[in-house]
């Protein structure tokens, strides 16, 4: 029984709270008659004129203003010059792991073969120029 007076307890606050909220019909906006703030950043809210008409100022078959296609062309450049440097860096450094890795198969061939040589050879057959790696 004691539960359900803890459950009530923290109900009601709650319920109270929503009420109080719900009448609210939106935030509170200044005119801009008394004082304008300064940086338009720090400005959240508009006066619902100028929100009804943000989207209507330009149609959607309407032609884009020099300045739109401008930015759009640049944000268009900047993303193609990063995805070029990727790629070029990825491919750089995909051919840097290949000759390395070439190099080290090359070392341990060689590395083999003359072991290999020296093993069998026995002294009666001089080596010939074509033996040798070339460089």
């Amino acid at each position: 029984m004691a539960w359900v007076h803890i459950v009530l307890l923290t109900l009601l606050p709650t319920i109270l709270i929503l009420t109080v909220l719900s009448e609210v019909e939106s935030a509170a906006v200044k005119d801009g008659k008394d004082s304008e703030p300064k940086a338009p950043s720090k400005r959240v809210f508009v006066p619902a004129s100028d929100a009804s008409n943000f989207f209507k100022r330009r149609g959607r078959r309407s032609p884009k203003t020099y300045a739109e296609y401008y930015a759009e062309q640049k944000v268009q450049l900047a993303a193609s010059e990063r995805r070029r440097e990727y790629y070029e860096e990825q491919s750089t450094e995909y051919e840097n792991h290949v000759e390395e890795s070439r190099d080290e198969q090359y070392e341990r061939n060689r590395e083999t073969t003359d072991q290999w040589r020296q093993y069998y050879y026995d002294g009666q057959y001089p080596r010939y120029p074509h033996h040798r790696p070339y460089y």
